[in-house]
């Protein structure tokens, strides 16, 4: 009896459910087994979590439960990966071995506050679903003084998140009649607010932040944070009253043990999402693909989903001895909230010639409902 092949998925997010979804409507489980390993079992569409802070949303209504995957023949695994042997096909996790035929890398980056002293004890984690229920009382109690939204290291998932972010506190200070008590600064390493969008996009969405006077400081490299204070790598110092920070991304420890990639960097792919071992892929924000000069990929839901469904294509043709080969395409988009009930669209091709191109939709209440939509399709098709 011939032995079913068997893909696993390291991490349940639009990676990893975007290539299992399509392995699976792709053959059936007589044909192809598939494991996802993940050591939480929910997954949440990343926006969701400026719901939360803003109070327009709970926790428990954002997710979706990763169990449910079993229903369509996708064995999921909650645990936690403490090894890959890319060698002898293998999956350590603190409880069991797991071999695999093919093997997808989906596992995200991890966010690593750690690495800015004093963040941890000084600022919140805007990225950290645990603080933002914390972050929305904060904010729900502030009658005046200084909010700074930082920006501490490139790249960073969901790159326009902290504008909607600023966008969204803006809204809920001037519904509570207290914004012209409150400063809003925010704070990036880099020249523009979004590079990766090129110069134009960039320029719209900081008129979009300074409309709503909300300062952008640009170049500003985080060294370490104090209490109420923000220091510089040139030495400038900058106070707060509330700091919301975007930590660096690093990616797992268990990356960097298997060789794949060299801390504190990414798997290093191109548009093929191969890595250097037989049927090893990854995808989404645990690698790096350059697509023009220095420019790499952003990391983004979207991005990894397409990823994802490309790979599972290219994991059916290999099963299937068909010559078939598709390439990543590149295209995306990303939403920008404005708090007014609006929100535009951020439309990209990675790969168009002779550059990648960026273009800002206008703000409409139709973008927003199409956000939601996002959302709900995700959850519904995937789990």
């Amino acid at each position: 009896m011939q032995k079913v092949p068997h893909v696993v998925i390291l991490g349940g997010g639009f990676g990893g459910l975007s290539s299992a979804n399509e392995l699976r409507n792709s053959l059936p489980a007589e044909k192809l087994a598939i494991t996802l390993i993940d050591k939480k079992d929910w997954f949440m569409v990343g926006f969701a979590k400026l719901w939360i802070m803003n109070g327009t949303r709970k926790f428990e209504d954002s997710v979706g439960s990763l169990n449910n995957l079993s229903k369509k023949g996708i064995n999921f695994v909650k645990d936690e990966v403490l090894s890959i042997d890319l060698e002898n096909k293998t999956i350590t996790t603190s409880t069991k071995k797991i071999s695999y035929d093919f093997l997808i890398i989906s596992t995200g980056s991890v966010l690593a506050p750690e690495k800015i002293p004093g963040l941890v004890e000084n600022g919140f984690n805007l990225y950290d679903h645990n603080q933002l229920s914390e972050i929305n009382q904060r904010l729900n109690d502030m009658e005046s003084g200084k909010i700074a939204i930082s920006i501490m290291g490139m790249p960073y998932k969901c790159p326009p998140a902290p504008f909607e972010a600023s966008l969204l506190i803006n809204s809920m200070l001037k519904k509570r009649g207290v914004r012209e008590n409150v400063e809003i600064h925010f704070y990036s390493p880099a020249p523009t607010t979004l590079p990766a969008a090129g110069p134009q996009v960039s320029k719209q969405i900081f008129d979009l932040v300074n409309s709503e006077k909300i300062i952008f400081h640009d170049s500003c490299k985080i060294k370490s944070v104090e209490s109420k204070k923000l220091i510089f790598e040139n030495d400038r110092e900058e106070s707060f009253d509330l700091l919301l920070a975007v930590p660096p991304h690093v990616a797992p420890k268990i990356i960097y043990d298997s060789g794949l990639a060299k801390e504190p960097g990414f798997i290093l792919i191109n548009r093929d999402c191969k890595t250097s071992y037989d049927n090893v892929f990854a995808i989404g924000d645990v690698t790096s693909m350059v697509v023009y000069e220095s420019m790499a990929m952003p990391k983004a839901g979207v991005f990894a989903e397409g990823e994802g469904i490309a790979v599972a294509k290219n994991i059916i043709s290999m099963i299937q001895s068909k010559e078939e080969f598709v390439l990543y395409d590149g295209k995306g988009g990303c939403f920008i909230e404005s708090g007014k009930d609006t929100a535009s669209v951020i439309e990209v091709d990675m790969f168009s010639n002779p550059k990648p191109s960026t273009t800002l939709t206008e703000q409409t209440h139709e973008n927003l409902i199409k956000k939601v939509d996002f959302e709900k399709e995700r959850l519904s098709n995937w789990l």
